[in-house]
């Protein structure tokens, strides 16, 4: 029965995810489908968690939008997800950024990894 359930779920995997961290800074590309319409909404902002693997990998993007945050999580292998461009790189030592919701301003900022 495992066997199956993992040839299913291989199948749905997507053949190129973009390479990106928890701290990084992304544009998520989201297909929204409007009565027989499609198109493409950009959401930017950081990445807070990154969690599971295989298929059911997620994402959570959290940005502020009018003084108001807005936090929003999509299946990293879902068709809906059209691309994630990573507009740059963070210098974070955590795995999970929830101390960022607490925060306003400069101080919700991250640092810039410089290689």
């Amino acid at each position: 029965m495992n066997d199956i359930i993992k040839n299913i779920e291989a199948a749905q995997l997507k053949e190129s995810v973009p390479e990106f961290r928890v701290g990084d800074t992304v544009k998520v590309y989201n297909k929204i489908k409007e009565g027989n319409r499609e198109r493409i909404q950009i959401f930017e902002g950081t990445v807070i968690k990154r969690q599971n693997g295989g298929a059911r990998e997620t994402f959570t993007v959290r940005k502020n939008s009018n003084g108001i945050g807005v936090e929003k999580t999509w299946p990293l292998h879902s068709p809906s997800v059209a691309n994630v461009e990573v507009v740059r790189r963070g210098k974070v030592r955590r795995a999970k950024l929830y101390y960022l919701r607490d925060r306003v301003g400069k101080a919700a900022k991250v640092k810039e990894l410089v290689k």
